[in-house]
């Protein structure tokens, strides 16, 4: 796996973070990851990089959300190192991993390529997914079972709008906490946490998505869209459902795994970092700002 210092699709620009020689990558036999929102400034881009740097799979997940196209609509913005996760993903499909992209409602307007194979990579409106300890698994983006998606669309824009102010408000509220050396702290991952409908639209998603899941007769669902990772087993009629959301990569900068025995892992990126080299060497936190995408 050697360095490739030139991204050789469209511009042929340097690649800004070339890909590192590492013969010790984790290896898992299946990774999800979403909601990275490709287009914004609040994309930890350089978290997920290292995400990339340091992992491997036979299988990759992109659940939807990858690229933010209705920010990108307001406002162009796309820095290098957006470039170099596009990179990444296309050159990891050429080393051999199957790459299945579900795109999400911010990415919708790749679902018109629904069952093309785009530089090794699969789109698809959603997939089947057999572990290895033999559960089957349903996964898609989520925004399918959102009622605020289904029954009032233009909520969901004001929703996205309200977001981007709190994510505005972080932004200086964490100005503030640098300035007393004070780690990177997220005020909208907080209220998801503490405000009360938050928590009951959050807990009320889990169950829907969970029973769609039980319908459709399979043992389990990944999903992403609600900014909220989270592994839970759920009972449906009878019947316990598996839970899988695997995150985002704006706030919480999350992976879903599944490891070679079928076992299931939620890996939470910046203590991984914190795990393997001094704070003082770590990838910068991000903190998004008022570019910053809603789910």
């Amino acid at each position: 796996m050697g360095s490739v210092s030139v991204f050789t699709g469209g511009e042929g620009k340097p690649v800004a973070i070339p890909e590192p020689q590492d013969p010790h990558r984790r290896k898992y036999r299946t990774i999800w990851i979403s909601d990275v929102h490709l287009g914004t400034k609040g994309c930890n881009a350089e978290l997920l990089i290292d995400f990339l740097d340091h992992t491997d799979s036979e299988t990759m997940y992109l659940v939807g959300d990858i690229i933010d196209g209705w920010r990108l609509k307001k406002k162009f913005y796309w820095p290098p190192e957006h470039n170099d996760i596009i990179w990444r993903l296309l050159k990891r499909a050429k080393r051999g991993t199957r790459i299945v992209y579900i795109p999400g409602n911010h990415d919708e307007m790749f679902r018109q390529f629904t069952g093309i194979n785009f530089g090794g990579i699969e789109i698809k409106r959603a997939a089947f997914h057999d572990t290895a300890d033999g559960r089957r698994l349903m996964v898609l983006h989520g925004d399918e079972f959102d009622a605020v998606m289904l029954s009032h669309r233009w909520l969901a824009f004001v929703g996205d709008a309200l977001y981007t102010f709190m994510m505005g408000l972080n932004r200086w509220v964490n100005a503030v906490r640098r300035r007393f050396d004070l780690p990177y702290w997220s005020l909208s991952k907080m209220a998801k946490h503490k405000v009360k409908n938050a928590v009951e639209f959050i807990g009320k998603y889990e169950e829907v998505v969970a029973k769609a899941a039980g319908d459709r007769g399979v043992d389990g669902v990944v999903c992403g869209h609600i900014h909220t990772a989270e592994i839970r087993q759920i009972e449906q009629d009878g019947k316990t459902i598996a839970y899988y959301n695997d995150g985002d990569w704006v706030e919480g900068c999350n992976a879903l795994v599944e490891h070679f025995d079928g076992r299931m892992e939620l890996l939470h990126w910046p203590e991984e970092i914190a795990k393997r080299v001094p704070a003082q060497e770590q990838p910068a936190t991000a903190a998004p700002t008022v570019e910053s995408a809603a789910a």
